[in-house]
């Protein structure tokens, strides 16, 4: 699967606030096609937001997301042009990926 993901990262106070928004059709495998065949199940299980490395959030999800999700939050300790990353794991086993530093 393309994975495409547009992440951003910056310092508001004493918090570090992540926006992610990443590609995915979020198939709940409920849906039929024109034909009338099930469309299969295909969503993001796990999401994990690292800074440096360490994982300061994880996340499990199921069908009930929407497609295209977004993902905010905010964690302590980030300083400027630390890295964070956000990775997520479908029920296919595809995964994705983004990365920024913090501003």
């Amino acid at each position: 699967m393309a994975s495409r993901m547009r992440i951003r990262a910056q310092l508001k106070d004493d918090y570090c606030e992540v926006k992610a928004l990443m590609r995915h059709p979020m198939e709940t495998g409920m849906r039929k096609d024109q034909s009338g065949a099930a469309i299969p199940a295909n969503f993001i299980e796990d999401v994990q937001v690292l800074h440096n490395d360490a994982v300061v959030v994880q996340a499990y999800w199921g069908a009930a997301v929407s497609a295209n999700p977004f993902l905010g939050v905010r964690f302590r300790g980030g300083a400027q042009g630390d890295v964070v990353k956000v990775v997520w794991r479908d029920n296919h086993g595809d995964s994705g990926s983004g990365e920024t530093t913090i501003r």
